[in-house]
């Protein structure tokens, strides 16, 4: 088996810009940085996005930047980062347009 190539499936850049022509009136953007507690930008970090129930709904791994992003429906959501730093989890009452979040991991 071979290693996934920049053509084969893989999470979108997570520090890309916005696609053109997305209506945030009508689509729900969560979005932030994962920081360590020094307060250093954590790449490569596994993001979760779990749903009011805490099931698993996506995941997606951190810029080298530390950013992510979801594109999910409004609601409650619990973000939770894995990382070498540790972990930590985040609730997001999240609406229509972009909602910025950070979290910590320790």
């Amino acid at each position: 088996m071979t290693a996934p190539t920049a053509a084969g499936c893989a999470a979108p850049d997570q520090s890309a810009p916005l696609p053109a022509g997305l209506d945030l009136n009508r689509e729900t953007v969560i979005t932030g940085v994962v920081r360590a507690d020094s307060g250093d930008a954590v790449p490569g970090a596994y993001v979760r996005l779990l749903d009011s129930t805490g099931e698993f709904t996506a995941e997606v791994v951190t810029s080298p930047e530390g950013q992510f992003r979801f594109f999910a429906a409004p609601g409650t959501w619990t973000l939770r980062a894995l990382s070498r730093h540790g972990n930590g989890d985040v609730l997001v009452t999240a609406g229509r347009g972009v909602n910025e979040v950070g979290v910590t991991v320790a």
